[in-house]
C-alpha cells in the first residue's frame, strides 16, 4: 500500500501575537505615522483612521496580512487634499542655488532604424 501523506493543519496566530505584529511593523512604517488604530477579533484586523495618501490604506491591509491575519477590513478613510498637495511638491521645480553653475543640457537621443525581415523564420 502507498503511504499518504499528511499535511499537518494550518496554526494561525493568536490575535495577540498579531497586534505585537501590528505594532511592530506600523512602528517602521512610514504608515505608522498617520495614526491607525487596529482591533483584533478572532483574526480578523478591523482598521479605522483617516489618511490623505491612499496608498497607505492599502499598505495597512498588506501589514495585517504580514502580521498573520485572517481577514481585514479596511475602513481608513482616505480624505481629499492631500495628494494634490503632494503632487504640487513634485512638480514644482528645485530652486536654483547661487554656487552650482547650470548644467549643461543632456545631449538628444539619436534614432536607430531597425528593418523588418519579411521572410523571418
Amino acid at each position: 500500500m502507498a503511504a499518504v501523506a499528511q499535511v499537518p493543519p494550518k496554526v494561525f496566530p493568536t490575535d495577540t501575537q498579531i497586534e505585537a505584529q501590528l505594532h511592530d511593523r506600523l512602528a517602521k512604517s512610514v504608515v505608522g505615522k498617520d495614526g491607525f488604530t487596529a482591533k483584533v477579533k478572532a483574526g480578523v484586523v478591523y482598521w479605522d483612521g483617516t489618511t490623505t495618501v491612499a496608498q497607505h490604506k492599502g499598505a495597512a491591509t498588506r501589514i495585517a496580512k504580514t502580521a498573520g491575519a485572517r481577514r481585514v477590513v479596511n475602513n481608513i478613510v482616505v480624505k481629499k487634499g492631500g495628494a494634490k498637495k503632494q503632487v504640487a511638491a513634485a512638480q514644482k521645480p528645485p530652486a536654483p542655488t547661487a554656487t552650482a553653475p547650470p548644467s549643461p543640457a543632456p545631449p538628444a537621443p539619436s534614432r536607430v532604424t531597425v528593418k523588418w525581415r519579411e521572410n523571418r523564420p
